[in-house]
């Protein structure tokens, strides 16, 4: 799916000259979404998520009405898509997770990750150009020195 493979390379781009700090807000974004994310179709929550689609126990008690399963058998709590709410949002990685992040479509979730990559400092910013597969730098870079050359 393209916006998908969008989404997801929106926030590879992003931590591109990125912080420590601001990569591990990526890293925990991509957790919620790209790992176990939620979007509305048709009036109901399905699972976009690679974590949520590969396990069939959680793909239900993420996404049925009637909660069968989870942590002393309380549903999960789901919070609209907000990258910034979602790069603080600590999860577990061994069981099923309490709190999913639920966007209006992929392509929401998209427009919402790209004005949070937005907002992040950093010294230049990095955009994919699907004409031409190419990666498009906004300003000179210097290599750091110590680094190999390609």
């Amino acid at each position: 799916d393209r916006d998908f493979a969008d989404f997801s390379q929106e926030i590879g781009l992003a931590s591109l000259g990125a912080s420590d700090e601001d990569v591990q807000k990526l890293a925990w974004c991509y957790w919620h979404s790209v790992e176990f994310g939620l979007c509305r179709e048709g009036g109901k929550n399905k699972a976009y998520g690679a974590g949520l689609l590969s396990s069939f126990g959680e793909l239900e008690y993420a996404c049925s009405d009637d909660c069968p399963g989870g942590e002393g058998g309380k549903p999960p709590e789901i919070k609209e898509w907000d990258p910034a709410v979602a790069a603080h949002q600590e999860f577990p990685i061994t069981t099923y997770q309490p709190v999913y992040f639920l966007a209006e479509s992929l392509q929401d979730a998209k427009a919402k990750m790209r004005r949070f990559c937005e907002d992040l400092p950093r010294p230049f910013f990095a955009q994919h150009n699907a004409q031409n597969d190419t990666v498009h730098i906004d300003r000179p870079v210097r290599r750091a020195v110590g680094c190999p050359n390609p």
